[in-house]
């Protein structure tokens, strides 16, 4: 969850002289892959995730935790505690082993009639009290300490006690099975001071104060993966509550609780929330917990959110909008329905930071949704390392969090395949998918595959669409095109468009997808033409009764991740006598401020130069006029646009031709 140790402390130092302000101008998918990628190389989940085999079910953890003497100078780590694990048995056995960590824990003693145990390599190994046959249950109780020791999972400091877990953090403040798919119901008793708020999963079922001390009681009757099991506290924390309507039923409501540091306002999620939380309702399923919030921290935890189920973390100050989307919608795609391992990934970050750009289509249209798309699409086109979304050796050995939670990959590309998935069905299939998904039983408060989405989609649609899943999540990189086309006169007033959709990348395999094709007509009219580009080198041809003018390829950018040119054209060498001319390279190519673009004219007629970035859109029109024959230069301003690929293309009455620009700084 961070990145190297150098970096860690230019991010503290930074955070230090930067407001919240400033930092609520990024990205919420950027915050959260931040976070998640800074884990410390001490902490990397690959050295703490092994445990022999799983042949039982926990169904619930009961905590019971001492925090009393956390909360006073010199603000020790260390606790004392129990757990209460109940488990169904899978198949026979008279032990079970649970991730515990010996750096971090402490097991004084395993409570069950004739049991024994041992605790090493991290491992805490129990001797049941007799042989259990397949489906019986039963449950140990482990009274256990936790160190004073830092271990970035538990911390303490300042008066303020919190949890952060993801991806393999929880086996360091509590013993469990700490591994994705196995959730259970959580059960949990802290003891405080009085002065001090305490927020965990779930619902607040008592707090009783006596004295000096408070004990509350948290209860989630919701199965929780432990990486998403919290503790949020503070001395004199700050509580807002709002509520919720559910759509179902408006005179229920939901609590939305918002802890929070002095000095700081969350007026703006907390006003934002309860529409937050019916957008994501009409669209998925009705909000499923009987409560939600959000708790901001320290500067232990100084960049990002942590999705924890129905309490998410924040960095302090971090009452951003955009943060506040991405982890919400968490709630639907990783809290409720839980990647069910790490080659899952794609479940929770990319349904989340998906969903981020679909907020903003609540208020800005479809356009503002595209225009968080077409982000992901740069931050992966950019900085894309060239591994798969998904990587069934994930599902074993646990990826370095860097690898795990690498932004290009997980988050930007993991949005933009979702993105291309609601392409690809359309609308209507798309949001019936995501709804039945979530209201599935076997998946609801449970965990889920890709391939188990995959199949999702294939019952939903009726149509087998694993090809989609091959190639975008379990295939790296993207295609290239380069495609040719021509308009052919049959005479008569008839026309043929001619297209040949080619791609050319060697670091994957054929890209096959539904493609969108726009002719305009000289009559400026334009059709919509879709089709299905299944092979490479594919021919298409269509026929009509009046002159086409104009060719575009993808015209709306619906396939995001993508290369080569898309503004396609006819081969540049290509011309006939009564509708040729001439467009040469720019020079300079590449170029920083500006550049100049020649061509030459041999008949009088209507021309229009204008300029594309990568994703189809227009970026000026120098020239837009009726001109004589003869040879012109056009010098094109770039000082005003970001460094990349661009194209810039030359269109008459008869022709059409397309060149590349690269601009650099």
């Amino acid at each position: 969850m961070r990145f190297f140790s150098i970096f860690v402390l230019l991010c503290l130092l930074y955070s230090a002289t930067v407001t919240a302000q400033d930092l609520t101008t990024m990205k919420g998918s950027v915050y959260c892959a931040q976070r998640k990628s800074q884990m410390p190389v001490t902490m990397r989940p690959a050295q703490v995730s092994g445990l022999p085999g799983h042949s039982f079910d926990v169904l619930k953890y009961t905590l019971d935790l001492n925090l009393y003497g956390c909360y006073t100078s010199p603000y020790p780590k260390s606790f004392t505690a129990s757990a209460i694990v109940k488990f169904r048995i899978d198949s026979t056995l008279n032990s079970i082993n649970l991730n515990a960590v010996g750096s971090s824990l402490i097991i004084d003693s395993v409570k069950m009639a004739g049991t024994g145990f041992t605790h090493f390599n991290n491992i805490l190994t129990i001797q049941l009290d007799q042989t259990y046959e397949p489906g019986d249950t039963a449950e140990v109780k482990i009274f256990y300490r936790h160190k004073n020791v830092t271990d970035n999972a538990f911390y303490s400091r300042s008066g303020m006690v919190f949890t952060d877990c993801e991806p393999e953090g929880a086996r360091k403040w509590f013993p469990c099975w700490d591994k994705p798919a196995d959730k259970a119901q959580l059960d949990l008793t802290a003891k405080t001071k009085a002065n001090v708020k305490l927020g965990s999963n779930g619902y607040l079922a008592d707090s009783l104060i006596m004295g000096d001390t408070c004990w509350y009681h948290w209860i989630s009757n919701e199965n929780i993966a432990t990486y998403l099991m919290v503790i949020s506290s503070k001395v004199n924390y700050k509580l807002d509550i709002v509520y919720w309507h559910k759509l179902s039923n408006p005179s229920d409501s939901i609590p939305l609780r918002f802890y929070y540091n002095s000095g700081e306002n969350p007026g703006t999620v907390r006003s934002l929330l309860p529409l937050m939380t019916t957008w994501y309702s009409e669209h998925y399923i009705e909000h499923p917990f009987p409560k939600n919030g959000f708790s901001t921290l320290n500067s232990d935890f100084s960049w990002g959110g942590m999705e924890n189920q129905t309490l998410t973390s924040l960095c302090p100050g971090c009452w951003s909008e955009s943060l506040a989307a991405h982890e919400f919608a968490h709630q639907w795609f990783g809290d409720m329905i839980t990647c069910n391992t790490w080659a899952d990934i794609w479940l929770n970050e990319g349904f989340a930071t998906w969903s981020e750009a679909f907020w903003s289509e609540r208020s800005g249209g479809y356009s503002a949704y595209k225009s968080g798309i077409f982000g992901e699409a740069n931050s992966y086109l950019n900085s894309n390392p060239g591994w798969p979304i998904s990587d069934p050796d994930w599902a074993i050995n646990t990826p370095v969090s860097d690898v795990l939670f690498n932004y290009a990959i997980t988050y930007a590309k993991g949005a933009c395949v979702v993105h291309q998935l609601r392409y690809v069905l359309g609308d209507s299939l798309f949001f019936a998918t995501l709804q039945a998904y979530c209201a599935d039983p076997a998946f609801k408060f449970n965990s889920a595959t890709i391939q188990e989405f995959n199949q999702k989609v294939n019952l939903v649609t009726g149509e087998d669409y694993t090809w989609f899943f091959d190639e975008w999540i379990f295939q790296a990189n993207h295609p290239i095109y380069q495609n040719t086309y021509n308009f052919e006169n049959l005479g008569n007033g008839f026309w043929r468009v001619n297209f040949i959709a080619r791609q050319t990348q060697t670091n994957a395999s054929f890209f096959k997808m539904p493609i969108e094709i726009k002719v305009r007509f000289q009559d400026n009219t334009d059709t919509l033409l879709r089709v299905m580009n299944d092979l490479n080198e594919q021919q298409f041809h269509w026929i009509f009764d009046k002159r086409p003018v104009l060719f575009q390829f993808d015209p709306d950018q619906e396939i995001v991740l993508k290369g080569g040119s898309t503004i396609v054209a006819v081969p540049e060498n290509s011309s006939s006598p009564d509708e040729g001319f001439s467009l040469s390279q720019n020079r300079p190519n590449p170029c920083t401020t500006s550049t100049t673009i020649r061509f030459e004219l041999p008949v009088a007629t209507h021309v229009q130069l204008t300029l594309f970035n990568s994703f189809g859109q227009m970026m000026a029109k120098p020239v837009n006029e009726y001109r004589a024959p003869g040879a012109y230069e056009s010098i094109l301003d770039l000082a005003g646009l970001t460094p990349g690929i661009y194209y810039y293309q030359l269109q008459s009455e008869t022709r059409t031709a397309t060149r590349k620009l690269v601009l650099t700084r």
